[in-house]
């Protein structure tokens, strides 16, 4: 028996190692199901996650939110500010082996400017754009553009994703088809299954930059061979599956039901967008009363941020309580104008209601009931304005519903509103350009269409402007002039976490869950 036994051990040695078996995916549960592949098309979020998983970008934002050269080697800029030359990194290749050079480069960043908000406004200020070789380009600027690297590493809504020359060409109104990225992992379109599944493998061509990875910018090392995203739409169910080690990771878990998590030993809680998001809440400057900014201040002065954020999120380890439009923890965090402001001054609310002869209409306030993370938005509100003086009309709805609703403009009596909140990603708010909160050019902007000729210059001079100092100065006074005449209230900030088995670890810090570093042992 013994002999049996030591004959076979040397026969399997000699025949040398066993054939190597698939590596396991790691199973996801996302925020979202994926339905559209098309990442310029679209601003979802799990969209923008989609390609950065199967595309690259020029430049990416790293840990402090600098934009560090991630598909660019080197770049110049003329002292006058207006001629910048960029040269791609050598050995970059499409997943289908074809190089890629700057003629896929230029009409990339033409698609987007399309789209996105800040890249319109780049467009705009550019003169020329030109591929100068393989793997130089040229854009050359009618006047200044201070955020031109901040551009180009965007994080959201619409990143800056390279794409081949063929796709990038396509009319912005199409959706493309072709999945054809340079990133480091490929999209597996034959087995995508909405509503079910979505697979990605390691692209072995991707090339990584040797920096170690911060935030977006950095080495992406693809140390998975197979990613999976499971739509799992119930909370408890995904837990369950969690728990049971039937999936891997769940980006966003809801905050009630953390706590059974932490009970459980083989699985971490993790904070990867330590910024988080920041809920806003926006009159209708449209219809009275907020038409009128005294009304728009009464209505602040009864408001305070612990309440909401108490009420939605509960758990301090996860909120903050922030007075500034530009995040806390961001490079423009300030209180600028924020002195005495959200600390229900309830008796100088009513106050001056009395002396407006305010006639105790009800303001009609939304409220999204299929969201757990705004649910709990209006209630607050309600409760808050209503001891500030004001009548309150809650009015409840599902979350697509409430968003039709609140870009209707009409009279409140016909289907319109005053009164309207939501939650924004805090990294989308970082500047006064890149913030739609902040803007104030009526219809142009965002549900609310608050109006105000200072802010849009001021805006303007923050886009000019390239001296950090001087951009700081401008934001300051954005802020003070946003508070002031009540375009936009922040109510606080929020982290989401995200839970993983034990076995899971790498995963980077940053404002977008990207896959990247991350392995499962």
């Amino acid at each position: 028996m013994l002999r049996r036994t030591l004959v076979a051990l040397a026969a399997l040695m000699l025949a040398g190692p066993a054939a190597a078996q698939p590596a396991k995916p790691l199973r996801v549960v996302m925020h979202s199901d994926l339905k559209i592949i098309d990442p310029i098309w679209t601003t979802a979020y799990i969209v923008r996650n989609h390609g950065y998983l199967i595309y690259d970008t020029l430049f990416a934002l790293d840990g402090k939110f600098e934009p560090q050269p991630q598909m660019v080697e080197s770049w110049t800029v003329s002292d006058d500010k207006l001629t910048w030359n960029f040269k791609l990194r050598d050995g970059l290749e499409w997943h289908d082996g074809q190089p890629v050079t700057s003629a896929d480069v230029v009409p990339s960043i033409k698609r987007w400017t399309q789209k996105d908000v800040l890249g319109g406004l780049l467009g705009k200020s550019t003169k020329e754009m030109i591929a100068v070789d393989d793997r130089t380009f040229r854009i050359v600027l009618n006047e200044p553009f201070g955020l031109m690297l901040k551009a180009l590493a965007k994080t959201a809504s619409v990143p800056l994703f390279v794409m081949p020359k063929r796709v990038a060409e396509l009319p912005i109104s199409q959706q493309l088809a072709d999945s054809t990225g340079s990133g480091p992992f490929i999209f597996k379109r034959d087995e995508w299954k909405p509503g079910e599944k979505v697979v990605y493998l390691r692209n072995p061509r991707y090339k990584p930059r040797a920096e170690p990875p911060s935030g977006l910018a950095g080495g992406k090392v693809a140390k998975l061979e197979r990613i999976e995203w499971v739509s799992i739409p119930d909370s408890q169910t995904a837990i369950s599956a969690l728990m049971s080690g039937e999936i891997d990771m769940i980006e966003s878990p809801a905050h009630d039901l953390l706590p059974v998590l932490e009970k459980d030993k083989n699985v971490q809680i993790v904070i990867l967008d330590a910024l988080g998001s920041t809920y806003v809440l926006r009159f209708n400057w449209k219809q009275p009363p907020f038409d009128d900014v005294r009304y728009r201040r009464a209505a602040m002065m009864a408001l305070n941020q612990k309440d909401f954020m108490q009420a939605v999120i509960g758990d301090p380890r996860y909120y903050k309580e922030c007075k500034g439009m530009f995040g806390c923890g961001t490079p423009l965090e300030s209180t600028a104008g924020m002195r005495g402001e959200l600390e229900s001054r309830f008796e100088e609310s009513r106050k001056l209601l009395k002396e407006l002869g305010y006639d105790g209409k009800p303001i009609v306030v939304l409220q999204s009931t299929d969201l757990p993370v705004l649910t709990n938005l209006a209630p607050v509100a309600k409760t808050l304005l209503e001891r500030g003086g004001f009548k309150v009309d809650m009015q409840s709805m599902d979350w697509q519903t409430l968003v039709a609703r609140r870009a209707k403009k009409d009279p409140v009596d016909k289907g319109g509103w005053n009164i309207a909140m939501t939650a924004a990603a805090a990294v989308l708010l970082l500047d006064p350009v890149n913030n739609h909160y902040a803007e104030a050019s009526g219809d142009r902007a965002q549900f609310g269409w608050p109006l105000d000729e200072e802010i849009e210059k001021l805006r303007g001079q923050f886009l000019r402007a390239t001296d950090p100092k001087k951009q700081r100065e401008i934001a300051d006074k954005v802020q003070t002039r946003i508070i002031s005449q009540g375009v936009t209230v922040p109510l606080g900030q929020f982290v989401q976490p995200m839970a993983r088995r034990s076995y899971v670890s790498g995963n980077v810090v940053s404002p977008v869950t990207v896959f990247w570093n991350v392995e499962k042992k």
